[in-house]
């Protein structure tokens, strides 16, 4: 077993990180559509479009994960739906912090209960900025930061 993991970086570079530098961090994100729009926000690091969510809190549900996530970065109430869209496994860097994680990542289709977006000032996490509801025609999986081909693929399913 090697002592170096590689990691993807935030920027888009592959970097080698001592296994112990790791964390282990399972994560959960919410596609939240409504009105043939979708709930995204923007990574500060790079400006791509992300989905709200981020790490989940030891002895939180996915569902409260994802609940409380959605509420911090955009400022609307969600309820997660049973509908498992993804799980992936990522080894990722994050350049800004010099934080490297072991991830388990799910996105989930979450249902809007709320509907109105806290400003900009308002969103509770360092990383993400500016969320909004966009038009899901005209997104490409370029638009993302990560997950895109996973995002588009879902919203062409949506009646």
């Amino acid at each position: 077993m090697t002592n170096m993991i590689i990691c993807h970086s935030i920027f888009g570079n592959t970097v080698e990180i001592p296994r112990e530098k790791l964390e282990f961090r399972p994560s959960v994100y919410g596609i939240v559509v409504h009105e043939g729009k979708i709930l995204l926000v923007k990574s500060r690091s790079v400006g791509l479009l992300a989905l709200p969510g981020g790490g989940v809190e030891m002895g939180e549900s996915l569902a409260e994960a994802v609940t409380r996530e959605v509420r911090e970065e955009t400022g609307i109430e969600v309820e997660m739906n049973d509908h498992l869209i993804h799980f992936s496994e990522h080894f990722f860097y994050y350049d800004p912090l010099d934080e490297a994680f072991h991830a388990f990542r799910f996105i989930y289709a979450c249902k809007p209960v709320t509907f109105e977006l806290v400003n900009d000032e308002g969103v509770d996490d360092g990383e993400v900025i500016e969320p909004r509801w966009y038009d899901i025609d005209g997104l490409k999986v370029e638009d993302f930061q990560s997950f895109g081909e996973i995002i588009i693929n879902y919203l062409k399913q949506l009646p």
